[in-house]
């Protein structure tokens, strides 16, 4: 059983007083961190100089947006939307809708313009919140919801300049309310509404905590779009829960993401497979540009690191590397956490050697999101993290030969269910309430969970073995002249209906200029596919048999992809 601790003991100081739930609500849980780290920095963003807002400060501009919503007759459970860049202002709309007893509505900015527009009519929303780009547009398109900027460029009604005199007081609102409503296409392309209540998002948050110690002295980067519920738990919630920064990032172009790592000393970093892979790369290739006797040294130093981690639980890499780290603008991250995607076991490897504490999460938009993570203490490289075990559970449906099926979660962080749509929520449970997350998996007996794919992207192949083809995109990872990879069945006997495996790949513009040709010159085409053919037989050596790619095609253009940078598997014929 895992070691028993319980990062909300603190909470007792304030129950029945500040809150009189198992658990506070979102308001009641950021008015708490106000009274204990008031003037800690909360909000900050780095533009020309370092911009920062205090707690305290922070509290001062929610309860005044607050004020002003309840003055224009915004309701407990009426929903407010908010679309734009992650920024303080962005944070400000969220918190105040939750403070007036509202349900907040985060919508990806990301989307066209059509298809967030379908998605606040669904929502209902009485108001919206957007960033400059957009608002023409939306000004001119929604006529029948109250439109307000996050802008500065739009005074009038700019966030942070909407007041009133008079004093207002919010409906109660409680632990079970609902908060928000979160739309994910996930992978499928069909969007749902996830249904999340304060104690979904507030227990997470804590019981996230069991696996993974932060505290007030801690910078987190919240770089990946806030709307998405990994950033606006494992960034937003868990940093306003005890009294950390948030570096709000507002563009993943690389000069920008170094400056505001490098200014904003971040302690907490978390990303996708993407972007931790793209990290590592520029590292190696920087380390390896240095001459192969220098390279070799610095490989087998990290070796030396890797294993001196493992067995001692001490990781000395910090200090072996501290030129390259912070070179990187890397220096002052103390760990750094991925999740939205599977992500190759060399990767984790790679971060851990180099002294970064390297933690792999797991979950859904429909648990809060997080219902595993790797205690950096004991972490297990092949796996996605061990579950919150004794504060939710986790068991493996119908398991094979292998202890592989679907996984299966109950706990305090499970949706309501998908917002009007309650044919599509009970799909998601089992008959006695168990969470169907759709993900084929193993467990072992220290409770940690160990994904092999998607159940619907299953392949099956002539001689009956399942691949997923997770595991071999994984193996991908690291190669930079492509940009893209993803594996899928083709059918090769149509009588038995057997599949083989087919690689989509969407080769890299670096490996172009490497070979000093043009991506539209179809003449060489040949020149690419040979390439491409050579990391195929590569990866395909260290496949079994019946998993090795026997099909290739190539690209024109990349697949679509979800804001986490996860293909959506919504392409094939």
């Amino acid at each position: 059983m895992a070691e028993k601790r319980e990062p909300w003991k603190f909470l007792e100081k304030y129950r029945g007083t500040a809150f009189k739930g198992e658990w506070p609500t979102l308001p009641e849980m950021f008015k708490i961190s106000v009274d204990r780290f008031a003037n800690h920095d909360c909000f900050t963003i780095i533009e020309d100089k370092r911009e920062t807002l205090t707690y305290a400060q922070v509290l001062d501009n929610v309860e005044n947006l607050s004020q002003w919503f309840l003055s224009k007759g915004i309701q407990k459970g009426d929903r407010i939307a908010v679309s734009g860049k992650n920024s303080p202002e962005w944070a400000t709309v969220y918190l105040g809708a939750l403070f007036a007893g509202a349900i907040i509505v985060p919508i990806d900015y990301g989307l066209n313009l059509e298809s967030a527009e379908n998605l606040l009519r669904a929502s209902g929303a009485k108001m919206l919140f957007t960033d400059e780009e957009k608002y023409e547009y939306a000004k001119s398109r929604v006529n029948k919801v109250g439109l307000y900027s996050l802008s500065k460029k739009y005074p009038d009604t700019y966030v942070y300049n909407l007041s009133t005199d008079q004093e207002f007081v919010a409906e109660k609102v409680e632990e079970n309310d609902t908060a928000a409503i979160l739309f994910t296409s996930g992978t499928t392309g069909n969007p749902k509404g996830v249904v999340l209540t304060h104690k979904n998002f507030v227990s997470d948050c804590y019981i996230a905590q069991t696996n993974l110690i932060i505290n007030d002295k801690d910078v987190f980067y919240a770089l990946l779009p806030i709307h998405h519920s990994y950033t606006m738990q494992a960034v937003f919630i868990e940093s306003l829960s005890v009294g950390a920064e948030i570096v709000f990032g507002k563009s993943m172009a690389v000069s920008r993401m170094l400056k505001e790592l490098k200014q904003g000393e971040i302690t907490m970093l978390l990303g996708v497979p993407l972007l931790f892979n793209k990290l590592l790369a520029g590292i190696m290739k920087g380390i390896r540009e240095k001459g192969l006797f220098v390279y070799g040294l610095i490989r087998a130093l990290m070796g030396i690191s890797y294993f001196i981690t493992k067995v001692f639980h001490h990781n000395p890499g910090k200090k072996m590397f501290k030129a390259v780290l912070d070179k990187a603008s890397l220096g002052s991250v103390r760990i750094a956490i991925c999740g939205g995607g599977p992500l190759a076991s060399s990767i984790f490897r790679g971060y851990q050697e180099l002294g970064i504490d390297f933690i792999q999460g797991y979950g859904l938009t429909e648990t809060s999101p997080i219902i595993a993570l790797n205690p950096k203490e004991k972490f297990k490289i092949a796996s996605v993290g061990r579950f919150f075990h004794p504060y939710m559970e986790m068991k493996i449906d119908n398991p094979d030969e292998n202890g592989i099926g679907e996984v299966l979660v109950k706990g305090p962080m499970v949706m309501e269910g998908y917002y009007n749509m309650p044919e599509e929520t009970e799909k998601m449970f089992t008959k006695d309430g168990w969470l169907k997350t759709g993900d084929l998996g193993s467990l072992d007996e220290e409770h940690y969970l160990y994904l092999s794919g998607r159940a619907k992207n299953l392949i099956v192949t002539e001689g009956g073995k399942n691949v997923f083809p997770e595991e071999i995109e994984n193996e991908f990872q690291l190669e930079d002249d492509l940009e893209q990879v993803t594996i899928q069945g083709y059918v090769m006997d149509k009588a038995t209906k057997s599949e083989g495996i087919e690689a989509l790949i969407y080769v890299s513009d670096s490996l172009f200029d490497r070979l000093n040709i043009r991506r539209d010159d179809s003449s060489s085409q040949e020149t690419v596919l040979k390439v491409v053919q050579n990391i195929v037989n590569k990866v395909n050596k260290d496949l079994k048999p019946y998993a090795r790619i026997t099909k290739i095609t190539l690209l024109e253009e990349p697949l679509e992809m979800t804001t986490t940078r996860k293909v959506k598997r919504n392409y094939k014929k």
